[in-house]
């Protein structure tokens, strides 16, 4: 180069398009956030190189020669890099995509101006590579462009100021009048945590709960009710008289020492109390080893056993007292003793009475309640699936009160008779939620991992199960007697594991790194394992690959909460919402040809089915649909889509076309509809199905053509997570997330007053839609 050539400056601070980046400190300036963000050294020495050559395709090797040098490192390492420096020049308006563009198979391109800033000082606290680095000039109209952003980050600043400022004045205006009023009266708390330390003090490090658990064994104790003063709790616990299973146990809402109710038969389990109305009885289901199940009432004191009636030992009964204690109110019912629909059952005479509302073939209605006022019947439909409706108590047609298609875990009325309170598993945990009845809008609770909640009749008491396992990913062999082998170990919470045919990559939800995202990672180099950005998953359904382990579909949320299916490409971490004609999509599937996909799917009617889609036309079009589907897999090997179906247990077969002529039924009973996921296709191997058994907490059953295999212990300890697993192409292992540490009790507290209506329009900001993220 001789000396009429134009010398590249060398600076220590860069104005790149809208940002300033200082190199010594690795901290980029982004106008709006406020504070700086800084870059992994790795990060940083991929911006050098893409800085010497603004708007010029740098290469993968070029990259893993300047920054890895005498190294042999893999694409994920630099993906990982690239994806750093997009989320450290992001704003509220996109992701970092117009700054670097990918180049497929080649590169990397820096896209927007470049511009040495000369009188900036340099830090003196550089490390060693921190020296400057030389840039490219840029085109002369390029170069116009950061003096327009100076101006308008100028401006951007005088507008933060003045709109600081005046809520600053609105803040401490509302302060004194809040002030004013609040002197007025005693003070009441806006959430459970606020009233559980109105009177107390907090230490630092040491912050009290909102509750208290009154049951602090190694097991599991479930299913809570509360006598109507809330004064005592009975739940479902470990039967302590040696039979094994379990029984019901009676407690006071303190933490004085459990009794148990009687004493089941052997082998015989006591499930689902519920308290009566007068707090003079307890009605609970037993389940006897031969498959049998009685509704029996007993005192609560143990004794005056009689039994309502018999029921079948399947999964999903429910009931509860009507409000004059003198009946019981049935859910749907199936077996033997099967029924379609809400019913009343008359204790003195024996007599049913079904209630006359709106239900279809494909609905199962369960855990239905009466209203304080006794006026409505609330309860979950399909609870796979599940939302709460609501129908007037002598019957009439259903209203939905939520929209969420969400695993449902329990629900109450609060004595106020216009809030329930209910379960939802949310990302990798339940949560409790207050649902304004007429308003249809919802509140978080406050608690982390609670889950069946119970309300007293009267003085204000709340009781839930808090359970705070944690799951990981395994492998275990389809068959023999292998020891499952645990992968990614972490403290977090890993879920619903997906191989791909390929062998290598695998994909599991988790929120392992302080959030709830998809993960992937090459099996054969396990610290590949990386979140994919961008993404907020949904746990209701797995994710599904391609035939050619490239893509994934992927269910999750948007910016604005609502449901989207993604494909994404994993490896390039390239991420496509997809334009499915659904109202709201819950699973996606690629079928027999990439043009095709099978999406389950809710309708504007509130109508799920599997629907199959031409993706080669736009609009998408709709080429058939089976009615009442919860969830599918399409088995490869046989070119059959399988399903299970919201209003019975069992599975299903069809053809890839969805031909009506081509349902068949494949097994009777397994998967239940509770455990409707905990199932997949295994190839040759048939399919696996996950349960557990008193003497075993994971069980596999292989179903075959024609004949299923006998139960075989996965694991003795560790129960399985239900929401989803995986098998190798070959069918040898299967991947199954397992508790790790797992177990649950129960938790009672006060419920709080409800805040005064100081200021409905900032109260409404605590408020959400039931369609809404959550």
């Amino acid at each position: 180069m001789n000396s009429s050539e134009i010398q590249p400056p060398v600076s220590d601070r860069i104005r790149i398009g809208e940002c300033i980046v200082t190199l010594s400190s690795r901290e980029v300036e982004v106008v709006g956030a406020r504070r700086p963000r800084r870059l992994t050294p790795k990060a940083l020495g991929v911006l050098r190189v893409l800085l010497r050559q603004p708007g010029r395709v740098v290469t993968r090797d070029e990259l893993f020669a300047e920054v890895w040098p005498d190294t042999l490192p893999t694409n994920d390492v630099l993906t990982q890099a690239v994806t750093q420096l997009r989320k450290a020049f992001s704003n509220d308006d996109d992701n970092g995509q117009a700054y670097i563009e990918t180049i497929a198979k080649t590169g990397y391109r820096l896209l927007v101006p470049v511009q040495a800033l000369d009188d900036a000082e340099p830090s003196a606290a550089g490390l060693p590579d921190d020296e400057g680095v030389e840039v490219q000039p840029v085109p002369a109209d390029a170069a116009v462009l950061p003096a327009r952003a100076q101006e308008s980050r100028r401006r951007w600043r005088h507008v933060r100021r003045r709109v600081l400022l005046a809520l600053g004045v609105l803040m401490l205006a509302t302060l004194l009048v809040m002030t004013t009023l609040l002197l007025r009266r005693a003070p009441t708390s806006s959430s459970p945590v606020e009233a559980a330390v109105e009177n107390g003090t907090r230490v630092i490090g040491s912050p009290q709960r909102p509750y208290r658990l009154i049951t602090a064994t190694s097991g599991f104790e479930t299913y809570p009710t509360l006598s109507p003063d809330g004064s005592l709790v009975a739940y479902e616990g470990a039967n302590e008289d040696g039979n094994g299973g379990g029984a019901i146990k009676v407690q006071t809402s303190g933490n004085a020492p459990a009794r148990q109710l009687l004493v089941p038969p052997a082998g015989a389990v006591d499930r689902f109390p519920n308290w009566s109305p007068d707090g003079r009885e307890i009605a609970f289901a037993r389940f006897s080893a031969d498959g049998g199940c009685q509704v029996l009432i007993a005192s609560a004191t143990g004794g005056a056993l009689r039994q309502a009636t018999r029921c079948d030992g399947t999964e999903l009964l429910s009931f509860d007292w009507t409000p004059d204690g003198r009946g019981l109110v049935f859910g749907s019912m199936v077996g033997r003793y099967a029924h379609r629909g809400i019913r009343v059952l008359d204790l003195a005479s024996g007599e049913w009475r079904a209630l006359a509302y709106g239900v279809d073939q494909d609905d199962f209605d369960y855990a239905p309640r009466y209203s304080p006022d006794g006026q409505w019947l609330v309860f979950v439909r399909n609870p796979q699936l599940g939302d709460l409706w609501r129908v007037p108590a002598a019957g009439g047609t259903p209203e939905q009160l939520t929209n969420e298609a969400a695993e449902l875990r329990g629900w109450a009325w609060l004595d106020d008779g216009r809030t329930i309170v209910f379960g939802r598993r949310v990302d990798s945990e339940a949560r409790l939620y207050y649902l304004d009845v007429e308003r249809h809008t919802l509140r978080d609770a406050g608690l982390d991992d609670a889950q069946w909640p119970a309300v007293s009749r009267r003085g204000g008491m709340l009781a839930f199960v808090h359970r705070r396992a944690q799951f990981g990913v395994f492998k275990v062999p389809m068959q023999g007697n292998g020891a499952p082998e645990r992968l990614f170990a972490s403290s977090g919470r890993d879920g619903q594991p997906m191989a791909a045919p390929d062998g290598r990559q695998l994909v599991f939800t988790s929120d392992r790194s302080g959030s709830f995202a998809l993960w992937w990672a090459d099996m054969q180099r396990p610290d590949s394992l990386r979140p994919i950005e961008g993404l907020r998953p949904e746990a209701r359904q797995a994710p599904d690959w391609s035939a050619d382990s490239r893509q994934l579909l992927v269910v999750g949320r948007d910016a604005h909460g609502r449901t989207v299916v993604y494909e994404i490409a994993p490896r390039d971490e390239r991420l496509q919402p997809l334009p499915i004609p659904a109202e709201q999509p819950l699973q996606a599937l690629y079928g027999a040809s990439p043009e095709q996909l099978f999406v389950v799917e809710r309708d504007a009617d509130q109508r799920t089915r599997l629907s199959l889609f031409d993706r080669s036309t736009q609009p998408w079009r709709r080429l058939a649909s089976i009615d009442g589907v919860s969830q599918a897999r399409f088995d490869r090997s046989s070119g059959r889509v399988l399903f299970t179906r919201l209003a019975a247990g069992g599975l299903w077969s069809a053809d890839a076309a969805l031909s009506s002529g081509s349902v068949q039924q494949i097994s009777d009973d397994r998967p239940s509809r509770w455990r409707y996921r905990a199932w997949t296709v295994a190839g040759n191997s048939g399919i696996g199905y996950l349960g557990t058994s008193t003497t075993c907490g994971t069980t596999l059953v292989r179903i075959l053509p024609g004949r299923e295999e006998p139960e075989r212990c996965l694991d003795a300890e560790r129960l399985s997570a239900g929401n989803g697993l995986s098998a190798s192409a070959d069918g040898h292992d299967l991947f199954v997330a397992m508790a790790v540490s797992d177990g649950a009790d129960i938790g009672v507290m006060r419920l709080p007053e409800r805040p005064p209506a100081l200021f409905p329009a900032f109260s409404k900001l605590l408020l959400f839609k039931g369609n809404g993220p959550s």
